[in-house]
């Protein structure tokens, strides 16, 4: 299904170009002009097309002063010219379009489809350099200048067509780890979901605000179609939305409808009886700092979270006060008794001994710190295990224990001989990672070497956390390098083959994130992770041959990784994997046989031998948006080959 669009008025190559001429020459090329105009008016675009439409844009401008020769010289357009031009004229319709949709569309629809939009990317080059193949240059009375200057820029489109997908693997990854997560979140997946929400740009409340019209828009114009796509879209949103600290229980942000207000809809709520966090008619209104009016339960969560500005000012918070707003509130009761309007009731507000409960404990925190330095075991022991606890959901708490010295604190007992309070520890550290800041305080105290000795000798959950820390802090760059140095990669692999089934997902999270390093795809295949991944891949009742794949896609991109992995037993495994594995199997074998075979023509060729013509053609029409086009790559791969 293609990104939301909005209606545009008629272009010249939106009507047949090979009938009648619909316009005149002079108004043919207006037009030309005026589309290329408006599209170059889009100029701030989805962090994940940034780049393609940056290229898009800059092909747009070198194809202006044609135009604008022609617009100046207005010469009479044989067939053939026009033709060209009402081709081009279709082609830069698209290109609007596409650019309008990485403009304003969905940020979670773009990243979950980007294998779709780098698709419709191609197309608007194959349009364009279609139209400008066989231009009749001589006929248009144009300069040798020009016409350089967009052969050129048509040289550069027919490479761009023959240029293989890329596709940022990194957020492919996290996006199927978060949407695979069938167990709840941990601490290890929230980091994940920072990531996410950091790379997508959606960790302000306007980019929410923003980003939920921009999905109503997406269904309404869907109608139905592509549920599960929409469903995914949908449950992402409502992840960036509790990391963001932001209540709202309608996953699309709407005001909360009561039968009342069902029955009257041109019935207009005052824009000031709505919470700027839930778009919900206010039933217990209070006054920030700033003097911003918001839902207090919805204010109180943002605080809870962390945040400490204003989310519809994002001034910085000079107390954390929150005043009723009577008189507001009053109006709200006054104007819903009048209209008729019952006020929706909520969930009861939590018992208070959990909000004293978390009071005390952030009271206690300096004592405990000191506890985890006691020269008493048993001290120890009851310090981390409380530290563990009150580190787990309130940022606050993370941030004191931070201030009061506790990384480095908790450094220090990753070294304890007692299994209990490693254990605590890295799961404590674990918790405090979460944090972008502690990341860098924790491996600046040295924790790296006593977290990967923990991995290779704790307890099953000892070593279950530690691979889910060393995955938190590898989000870090220069981490990943610093952790394959210092031999974490190969307890890695081995907590990947002999691990539970929770250990297994950590350590193919971790090594995942550790082998976008170049030097750590060699290090993790010598430490055997293709056995270990095709191990993985023949163990159903895991549930991770998507992930194992993932690892094997990241390493077929290295050349001194391919002679391991590219063997005709593993070709044999990805073949059975397209023909009888589910949407999501087929689409990842699909781009690793496709990495191997480009590299080596033997290996499709064996692929071949196994009747895979007909899959590839069935999924090149009925696959993954992803699918269809590795699908067609192998096809067109494979033609060249015999």
């Amino acid at each position: 299904m293609p990104p939301p669009t909005m209606m545009l008025p008629p272009s010249p190559g939106d009507s047949d170009p090979s009938g009648s001429r619909d316009m005149d020459d002079e108004d043919l090329v207006e037009d030309l002009l005026v589309t290329v105009n408006s599209a170059r008016a889009f100029v701030e675009f989805r962090r994940t097309q940034r780049k393609e439409c940056a290229n898009l844009l800059r092909w747009l401008e070198l194809v202006l002063p044609l135009l604008e020769e022609l617009r100046d010289s207005a010469p009479p357009l044989t067939e053939d010219a026009y033709h060209r031009l009402a081709l081009l004229g279709r082609a830069f319709s698209a290109a609007r379009r596409l650019l309008r949709s990485c403009h304003d569309g969905s940020k979670i629809y773009l990243a979950l489809e980007s294998e779709a939009v780098q698709g419709r990317f191609r197309a608007v080059y194959e349009k364009m350099n279609s139209a400008l193949d066989g231009m009749p240059y001589s006929e248009l009375a144009i300069s040798d200048e020009v016409k350089e200057q967009v052969e050129l820029m048509n040289a550069q489109l027919t490479r761009c067509k023959k240029r293989a997908d890329t596709q940022d693997i990194e957020l492919s990854m996290d996006l199927m780890v978060i949407l695979d997560n069938k167990e709840g979140e941990r601490n290890a997946d929230r980091a994940i979901l920072e990531r996410l929400a950091k790379k997508l740009e959606l960790q302000t409340l306007a980019d929410l605000r923003a980003e939920t019209m921009a999905i109503k828009k997406l269904i309404s114009e869907r109608n139905g179609q592509s549920g599960d796509s929409t469903k995914q879209i949908i449950e992402l949103l409502n992840k960036f939305k509790e990391v963001a600290g932001v209540d709202e229980k309608n996953v699309l942000g709407e005001v909360s409808v009561t039968k009342s207000l069902d029955k009257c809809p041109s019935l207009m709520i005052p824009n000031d009886f709505l919470c700027p966090i839930t778009l919900a008619i206010m039933r217990d209104p209070v006054i920030v700092a700033t003097g911003q009016t918001y839902e207090r339960r919805s204010i109180q969560k943002w605080l809870d979270s962390g945040e400490r500005t204003c989310p519809k000012t994002r001034q910085r918070l000079s107390h954390m006060s929150l005043a009723p707003n009577y008189a507001l509130k009053n109006l709200i009761l006054e104007w819903c008794d009048k209209n008729k309007v019952e006020l929706q009731k909520r969930e009861p507000e939590p018992v208070a001994e959990q909000d004293d409960e978390h009071q005390r404990g952030a009271e206690d925190i300096p004592s405990l710190v000191e506890g985890m330095s006691s020269i008493h075991l048993d001290v120890q022991r009851k310090a981390v295990k409380r530290i563990r606890m009150l580190s787990k959901e309130c940022p606050e708490n993370r941030t004191l224990i931070a201030d009061s010295g506790g990384i480095p604190a908790l450094i220090g007992l990753l070294a304890c001989p007692d299994k209990k309070v490693q254990e605590n520890t890295v799961t404590s550290l674990l918790n405090l990672s979460i944090d972008e800041s502690n990341k860098r305080h924790i491996t600046k105290g040295g924790a790296l070497p006593l977290i990967i000795e923990i991995l290779r000798n704790g307890s099953a959950e000892a070593q279950e956390n530690s691979a889910a820390t060393l995955f938190s802090l590898s989000m870090i760059d220069e981490n990943k390098l610093t952790i394959g140095r210092l031999g974490g990669i190969a307890p890695l692999v081995e907590l990947l083959q002999n691990g539970s089934i929770r250990g297994k997902k950590d350590a193919a999270t971790a090594i995942f994130n550790l082998v976008l390093n170049q030097q750590n795809k060699v290090r993790a295949t010598q430490a055997g992770i293709v056995p270990a991944l095709l191990k993985i891949i023949d163990d159903k009742a895991l549930n991770m041959v998507d992930e194992a794949l993932s690892i094997f896609l990241l390493l077929s991109s290295n050349a001194a990784c391919c002679g391991e992995i590219g063997t005709t037993p593993f070709i044999e495994k990805l073949v059975r994997l397209i023909k009888d594995g589910t949407p999501k199997n087929k689409e990842c074998a699909l781009s690793v046989l496709l990495e191997l075979g480009s590299k080596n023509k033997p290996l499709l060729v064996h692929a071949l031998r196994f009747g895979l013509h007909e899959d590839l053609s069935k999924i090149a029409k009925n696959g993954t948006s992803r699918a269809q086009r590795k699908a067609t790559s192998l096809i067109q791969l494979a033609r060249k080959c015999y």
